[in-house]
């Protein structure tokens, strides 16, 4: 669509510099539901940034959030992992991250602030998963084939947000236990949440640079066309009826 509208947009939190990427249709003059969208360790990238012009295109504002700091994207899984791994050993700094880009998006004059959702990929889809776990907001938040090991067991009625986790059935990344223990976690909490499981989809199935990267760095990665295209349906079916 021309008529989307993309900018780089810093921000802070904790004293950093953050650098996070927005898109919206600048034709739309009305106020619209607000999504954040968490990326995968590879921090935000042109895939990061082309899925926040798609969810523009929808009719939403997009924020591609950053969560390592001046906008520091990974070249190789050894960088993804340090990178990675450092906010998840400090989730203190990691939740601040998270909760600027937040308030960084409710400040937009494009969002409506009653109606914001967060979607994130693998290391971001368990940064959502984790939003929703401390009772942020959100009206939706969607994993995608995202970590689903938890930093803070939600008491329950906590979880304000409902939930749509699209996992791969044949990711070799989250064990059959995490996925038995995600559904019991969110059982306990009362949460609202659908899980599904897209059939002989890997982890990071919704990418194309997955099956290069698999390749290059022997990694258990690919895309599957099938559970991308039918996992963006299952989001904005979720969206439509929560928006």
């Amino acid at each position: 669509m021309s008529s989307i509208h993309t900018e780089a947009i810093s921000y802070t939190a904790k004293g950093e510099t953050m650098q996070g990427y927005l898109a919206y249709d600048s034709e739309d003059r009305a106020r619209r539901p607000g999504v954040l969208v968490l990326p995968e360790w590879w921090g935000v990238n042109d895939y990061i940034r082309e899925r926040a012009e798609k969810i523009a295109a929808l009719g939403y504002t997009a924020l591609a959030v950053d969560m390592y700091g001046s906008g520091k994207t990974a070249q190789n899984p050894d960088e993804a992992g340090a990178m990675m791994n450092a906010v998840l050993g400090d989730m203190e700094t990691g939740t601040a991250r998270l909760k600027a880009a937040y308030q960084t998006l409710l400040d937009q004059p494009t969002v409506d602030s009653e109606r914001t959702g967060a979607i994130g990929y693998c290391f971001g889809g368990a940064a959502v998963l984790h939003m929703a776990r401390i009772g942020m907001p959100f009206r939706a938040v969607v994993s995608f084939h995202g970590a689903l090991g938890s930093f803070h067991t939600p008491e329950p009625g906590s979880v304000k947000a409902t939930l749509l986790v699209c996992h791969g059935a044949a990711d070799a990344m989250i064990s059959d236990e995490d996925v038995r223990a995600f559904k019991g976690e969110m059982d306990a909490a009362g949460a609202d949440y659908k899980f599904i499981a897209y059939k002989d989809a890997m982890h990071g199935f919704t990418s194309r640079e997955a099956d290069i990267n698999g390749k290059k760095y022997g990694i258990p990665v690919g895309y599957n066309e099938t559970a991308d295209r039918e996992s963006w349906q299952a989001m904005q079916d979720l969206f439509n009826e929560v928006f």
